[in-house]
């Protein structure tokens, strides 16, 4: 099969969409939570570590009772201390949020690599735990082609829904979210007008680490079942460009993050296809990246951040 056939099948299997879907689910979780972090004016480019951190911390408690769902919830929660620690080095001492949140990321890599032997008696990956269920709708199951994608799928997909459409109504169509984005633009003029500056982006950077440990946990709890020592494997750079691409919005970066999906999907799909060398196969494993590169220095200039990204603010 050569390039153009193998190309063509992937299109037309309902197989390259549903790794699409699954393929995109971390990238939108920790977007979206980039999203909450940088529209108010916090820039956090440690969404790598976080989803690692809740990758490990999903793992480590589902090994330890039994309870994926348990694991969910205490991975989340850290995620939310991981956060904070950027949150409150940011917001109450002004300090340099990229440098802040590049130490976050080596902590979550000291920590895990750390406690692997403690907790999992081996090092570079754990034993498989029990997994988040899938959901299987059997009506939807019936429905050609349709059915092959969203007959049974997993639970984090219609998490993922509801995170989706619930922070786009949050940032746009609630006071709350009005506050978010004005904190964001000029966070000064918000403060003039009663705003508590500080309260906002505190709630903003929490909530882009539950949702970055979220995307960890996807990858960890949904998807293979084990932690693994190069999780998140870039993604929570990926999820970045996807935020920037997406325009610093929950819908927008849902369509990027799809866009890096079917990256990923057509790489596995080439590589299940075709017949290829080893160096063939490691230079499609960089497709997704590729793309990365590709699109953000495409559309640098093409979106807009929010004014006061990355800008401390000191009340007067």
């Amino acid at each position: 099969m050569n390039w153009f056939e193998a190309i063509f099948t992937a299109f037309a299997s309902p197989l390259f969409y549903k790794l699409t879907i699954l393929s995109a689910l971390p990238l939108i979780f920790a977007g979206i939570g980039g999203v909450y972090s940088e529209i108010t004016g916090v820039t956090n480019i440690a969404l790598e570590g976080i989803m690692k951190l809740g990758a490990f911390i999903g793992v480590a408690f589902t090994f330890i009772t039994g309870n994926p769902w348990l694991g969910l919830l205490l991975g989340m929660l850290g995620g939310l201390i991981l956060s904070f620690l950027h949150a409150y080095v940011s917001i109450e001492w002004s300090a340099n949020q990229i440098v802040s949140a590049t130490a976050l990321i080596l902590i979550a890599q000291g920590f895990t690599g750390f406690l692997m032997r403690p907790i999992f008696g081996q090092e570079g990956q754990t034993d498989f735990v029990s997994k988040i269920p899938t959901v299987k709708i059997e009506a939807v199951q019936n429905i050609p082609f349709i059915g092959e994608i969203f007959g049974e799928i997993s639970s984090f997909f219609y998490i993922a829904i509801v995170v989706i459409i619930g922070s786009w109504f949050l940032l746009y169509k609630t006071p709350l979210g009005l506050r978010m984005r004005s904190v964001g633009e000029n966070p000064r003029a918000a403060d003039t007008l009663g705003v508590n500056v500080k309260a906002i982006r505190y709630f903003g950077v929490l909530m882009s680490g539950i949702l970055a440990a979220l995307g960890g946990m996807y990858l960890a709890l949904g998807d293979i079942g084990q932690f693994q020592e190069q999780m998140p494997a870039g993604k929570g750079f990926i999820a970045l460009a996807a935020m920037i691409l997406g325009n610093w919005n929950p819908i927008g970066t849902m369509w990027a993050a799809l866009l890096f999906g079917a990256a990923e999907a057509m790489n596995i799909q080439l590589q299940t296809l075709m017949v290829l060398p080893s160096e063939i196969k490691a230079l499609l494993n960089l497709l997704p990246f590729v793309l990365t590169l590709i699109v953000v220095g495409g559309f640098v200039g093409r979106t807009r951040a929010p004014a006061a990204d990355g800008v401390p603010y000191e009340k007067e």
